[in-house]
C-alpha cells in the first residue's frame, strides 16, 4: 500500500530551509582520529552498534558487546572489534567485503553520551591481535579492524527522551514475545518454543 504524506523532503536545500542551522559547537565537534577523550570513551564502553551496508545495498545494524574496553584501540586511526560465538550468518563481515564503510555507536550503560564513529573496515585474522582480545583464554575466530574518518561525541537528549537508563520509566515487556517465538514464528523450523529457547539458553551459558 502506497502512503500519501503532505510533503516528502527530497533537496538538502528544502531540509536546511525548514530547519534551524546547526550550532558552532555542533558543525566543529567532529574530528578525524581516537584522541584521549575518545580512548577513555571507549574503555569504558561494554557495547557498540555497527552499521554496515550488503551486496543488495540494504543497511544492516549489528550489536556488539563483552566486558568495558573490548574494543582495541590500535592506533589513533584504528580500532579492532572481536567477533565472538553467534549464529555464524557473518552479515557484517559479508558486508564489508563488498561495501567497506561502517558506521559505529558506543554507549555506555547508566550514560547519556554516546560516541560515533565512522570510516572503513575490514575482516582480519592475526596471531598476535586474536591472543590479545582473548577472553577466558578463548580467542577470537575474527576481527573487524576499523580505519577512522569521523568521529564526535553525540549529546544525550535522545536517552534523556527516551529514559533509556531509568527502570522506573521502562515499558511493561509482559507480552513482549521471546527470541525463540520470534524463530519458530519466522523461521518455520519445525520445532517448539521450548526447543528452541533450550539452545538459546545453552549459547548464553557459553558464551565464549
Amino acid at each position: 500500500m502506497s502512503m500519501q504524506f503532505d510533503e516528502v523532503i527530497a533537496t538538502r536545500e528544502r531540509l536546511r530551509e525548514i530547519s534551524k542551522p546547526p550550532s558552532f559547537r555542533a558543525r566543529n565537534k567532529v574530528i578525524d582520529r581516537i584522541d584521549e577523550i575518545c580512548c577513555r570513551f571507549i574503555a569504558a564502553c561494554p557495547f557498540v552498534i555497527v552499521a554496515s551496508r550488503g551486496a543488495d545495498s540494504q543497511i544492516d545494524v549489528s550489536p556488539k558487546g563483552d566486558p568495558a574496553g573490548f574494543v582495541a584501540v590500535l592506533d589513533e586511526k584504528t580500532l579492532a572489534i572481536p567477533d565472538r560465538l553467534g549464529n555464524n550468518r557473518l552479515d557484517t563481515f559479508e558486508n564489508v567485503l563488498v561495501h567497506p564503510e561502517i558506521g559505529l555507536i558506543f554507549m555506555i550503560p547508566g550514560h547519556g553520551d554516546t560516541l560515533r564513529i565512522s570510516g572503513t573496515a575490514k575482516v582480519v585474522r592475526d596471531v598476535a591481535l586474536q591472543a590479545r582480545l582473548a577472553i577466558d583464554g578463548k580467542q577470537p575466530h575474527l576481527i573487524l579492524v576499523i580505519t577512522i574518518a569521523q568521529v564526535f561525541v553525540h549529546c544525550p537528549k535522545c536517552v534523556f527522551r527516551s529514559k533509556l537508563w531509568s527502570p522506573e520509566h521502562w515499558p511493561d515487556r509482559s507480552s513482549l514475545p521471546s527470541l525463540a517465538e520470534a524463530i519458530v514464528t519466522h523461521a518455520k523450523s519445525g520445532e517448539t518454543v521450548a526447543e528452541v529457547q533450550a539452545v538459546i539458553d545453552h549459547g548464553i551459558a557459553h558464551l565464549y
